[in-house]
């Protein structure tokens, strides 16, 4: 597989924001095979100690002709197709135009082309991480280890905060009866804070999530403690039983003096504890669409999900063309004083004919209003969805597709 890498990619190992494009694997790899490649042979002491002290005399005999040394191959460049240069510089342009701290990332899912900004940067999931407690039930109902379709109650010691739209059900008297795969489908496609949390208690917590992300090497994507430890943790505060309660959770955090709560929040965005960086955002999306991480069925059921999600309309969805799918997961962070602590939409995008397409934008602080976010999700996948249109016309130019891997 040969690599494909931007003129820019020296700023990349900088850490620069700027575009370049190959599979992530060839990214992580890059470096350290170039090491390997320039350290010199290191002597052999046992040769030298087993030298013998007298040896017989070599006999000696008339050189031979030298052989003709091998001339050189010649090895073409991969062609970059025009259509990805442009993506390229597209992407780029939108992600230094916008006025937040914001990373954009699409890969081609067909040939592994990745165009970014500032695609090695953490960023905020918020929200997002919904996607890996989820894969991690679907794991282990793959296993043998979890039943999706086993009973459980949600009630009020359930609860977390934020939004919970099954909150009313929960505070009934007597709870509320279901089942995980109810809490899946409510966690990912409502992006239920409660329900989320209760499946990350049935899956094992934290711990299990990242360990699941660790047996499949997504790297680059980092789970925090769930909704309750991360939502407070935010605001500068310890998680407290009494904030699930009526307006338990406002009144705790109204109740800090602005200086902690700022310091709280400029640490998390800093440094987000639920991090991810939106090139490893988009390698795993397509692991996920090409069956890499799950069973075909869990594959199936969880992209079905991800394209009921009712968060979102006018993020990435709203840039979809007739015909044009969307399986996304939103996030969106808390408000200090005018700036947002994550404001996401990242998914996986499918042509009328079948091809996809990972797609994330993630903004860690921004003070925009929604309108231009919106706006600038928008236009990733419209500058998607034209790149799809290109490829295809220069394909049908050349008679063959370009290899681009």
């Amino acid at each position: 597989m040969g690599l494909v890498v931007s003129r820019r990619f020296g700023r990349l190992l900088n850490g620069a924001g700027s575009s370049f494009s190959l599979p992530l694997r060839s990214l992580l790899l890059a470096p350290l095979l170039l090491l390997a490649g320039c350290q010199p042979a290191a002597p052999d002491p046992q040769a030298a100690r087993s030298t013998p002290q007298s040896v017989s005399p070599i006999p000696v005999h008339a050189p031979s002709a030298p052989k003709p040394r091998a001339k050189p191959i010649a090895v073409a460049p991969p062609v970059i197709p025009s259509a990805a240069s442009a993506l390229d510089r597209r992407i780029e342009a939108l992600g230094s135009g916008f006025r937040g701290d914001v990373g954009l990332a699409v890969r081609d899912i067909q040939t592994g082309w990745i165009s970014h900004y500032r695609g090695l940067d953490y960023f905020p999931q918020q929200s997002v991480s919904k996607l890996w407690v989820a894969i991690s039930a679907f794991d282990m109902a793959d296993r043998g280890k979890l039943d999706l379709r086993g009973r459980l109650s949600v009630r009020p010691n359930d609860l977390t905060l934020f939004h919970q739209p099954i909150r009313s059900l929960a505070t009934r008297p007597g709870g509320f009866q279901t089942d995980r795969e109810d809490l899946l489908t409510r966690a990912l496609t409502q992006s239920d804070n409660s329900a989320n949390d209760k499946m990350l208690r049935e899956v094992g917590g934290p711990d299990a999530v990242r360990a699941t992300l660790a047996a499949k090497s997504i790297s680059g994507i980092r789970f925090g403690p769930g909704e309750k430890g991360l939502q407070s943790r935010i605001a500068g505060l310890d998680w407290q039983a009494s904030f699930a309660k009526g307006n338990g959770f406002y009144t705790a955090r109204e109740a800090l003096l602005i200086a902690q709560r700022r310091a709280a929040f400029e640490a998390y965005v800093a440094d987000p504890v639920d991090g991810a960086r939106p090139i490893a955002m988009v390698d795993a999306l397509a692991r996920l669409k090409t069956g890499e991480l799950l069973s075909d069925a869990s594959t199936a059921q969880m992209l079905d999900l991800m394209g009921q999600t009712r968060t979102g309309a006018l993020r990435l969805k709203s840039g979809l063309r007739p015909g044009w799918t969307l399986s996304h997961k939103t996030g969106t962070g808390q408000i200090l004083e005018g700036e947002q602590a994550g404001y996401n939409d990242v998914g996986i995008l499918t042509s009328p004919e079948g091809r996809s397409y990972a797609v994330a934008v993630m903004i860690g602080r921004t003070s925009r209003p929604l309108p231009e976010r919106m706006d600038l999700m928008r236009k990733v996948v419209r500058l998607t969805i034209a790149y799809d249109g290109e490829l295809a016309e220069q394909k049908d130019a050349t008679g063959a597709g370009a290899d681009v891997r």
